[in-house]
């Protein structure tokens, strides 16, 4: 079956529409450092204004453990929404409580109101299912119809999530429509070549979409921590640079697969070691079988790519008609060791093709970096869910929009 959409709801002026969105943004001292996410969901809040629904926004916001903790309040999250929306946003303090049923009660048609972060109720993340259930019946009596919209948590089967879009009528939002539209290009039928970009910290996390993308690709590009694990399976020695020692046979016999598949896996040459990590940190460019040689022997560091390999990715990558890019290619978020990141996130912006940033640490990169998000065909709002897509899992909060 394919995905419900939005006109799937017919007319929904003076309708209550529930809004499930990914609103977990970063937070310092009260303040948001990137509001991409919330960015994200203006297309749909603006279509439901448009049309004179009555719009209550819900959202989760870190790991509050199921009870209400100042430092998770979805508040600063309102007051941004209302600055872009060009509109007031009424701030319910609670999820299904008192404060919440008076603020949707007091909408009128084209107003918008958002709930307390959901995980401040247990029942939004409860394993079990009749506890789950019951908070998500609590939700729907605030609604009339739910438009799902967080794409960054349709991996998970939670309340707001999977139940509730049981509970009412359900569709996806313009964002999650998207979402879809673009992650299933990357698996069937993508134009060639397709260039697949790896980084961040670890093999393991990424284990599934190595497994699931190999046969489909043409390049998969390794850099980032997990990089010293592909080059301690090739039987260099990488110092103290990140290492999954138990990863090593697997990541031999992904490097035995792609060799007899014709996939073209292409490793680092030269790494930038460090010696401790910090911005203050002495920092040399070796070549990428030569870590232990350098001044800083064992003790050495590798945080980035070196400049001979930033070069060599970009120009893969330009040369690409699609390009996925999922994890930093060193420790972006210290400026000696941001080069390489910089450089692939460059190179997608000149991608004559479909130019994918996979969400997670790789989008919040390339904002640091100054990149503006429509240099890119797409930046998922969705690290995990948008891996677990890639991997081909099942993911509850599709299915039960009806994506198959």
């Amino acid at each position: 079956m394919a995905l419900r959409t939005l006109d799937s709801l017919g007319s929904l002026a003076g309708k209550r529409v529930i809004v499930r969105a990914d609103l977990n943004v970063p937070l310092q001292d009260g303040i948001i450092t990137d509001d991409g996410r919330v960015r994200a969901t203006l297309p749909t809040l603006n279509s439901l204004i448009n049309q004179g629904a009555r719009v209550i926004v819900c959202s989760h916001l870190g790991r509050p453990d199921g009870a209400p903790d100042p430092k998770y309040s979805l508040e600063p999250v309102a007051q941004r929404l209302s600055e872009l929306l060009g509109k007031p946003v009424a701030f319910a303090r609670d999820t299904v409580g008192e404060s919440a049923r008076e603020a949707v009660a007091a909408l009128e048609d084209g107003d918008v109101a958002i709930i307390e972060n959901l995980r401040f109720n247990p029942g939004e993340t409860a394993k079990d299912d009749a506890t789950r259930r019951a908070f998500a019946q609590e939700l729907a009596t605030l609604g009339d119809v739910l438009v799902s919209d967080g794409f960054g948590v349709v991996h998970r089967k939670q309340a707001s999530v999977y139940d509730l879009a049981e509970l009412l009528p359900s569709a996806a939002g313009f964002l999650i429509e998207k979402e879809v539209d673009v992650l299933d290009r990357l698996t069937e039928n993508p134009e060639r070549p397709y260039t697949v970009v790896l980084g961040g910290s670890k093999v393991s996390d990424k284990l599934g979409v190595i497994d699931h993308l190999l046969p489909r690709v043409d390049r998969l590009l390794v850099g980032g921590g997990m990089l010293f694990t592909f080059l301690a399976a090739q039987g260099h020695k990488v110092g103290s640079s990140l290492l999954e020692a138990d990863q090593l046979d697997t990541v031999r016999e992904y490097m035995r697969r792609a060799e007899e598949s014709g996939v073209e896996l292409v490793l680092p040459t030269d790494v930038v070691v460090a010696s401790k990590f910090g911005a203050d940190a002495e920092h040399v460019v070796t070549p990428a079988d030569g870590i232990e040689d350098t001044a800083f022997g064992s003790a050495g560091l590798g945080l980035d790519i070196g400049p001979d390999t930033a070069e060599r990715f970009a120009a893969l990558v330009r040369d690409s008609k699609t390009v996925f890019w999922n994890g930093p290619m060193g420790v972006f978020e210290l400026a000696p060791f941001a080069a390489g990141t910089q450089a692939v996130a460059q190179a997608l912006t000149e991608v004559d093709g479909l130019s994918v940033v996979g969400g997670g640490d790789s989008a919040a990169a390339v904002r640091q970096l100054g990149f503006a998000d429509d240099a890119f065909g797409h930046i998922s709002t969705g690290g995990g869910a948008s891996l677990e897509f890639l991997e081909g899992k099942k993911l509850p909060g599709l299915e039960v929009l009806g994506w198959q």
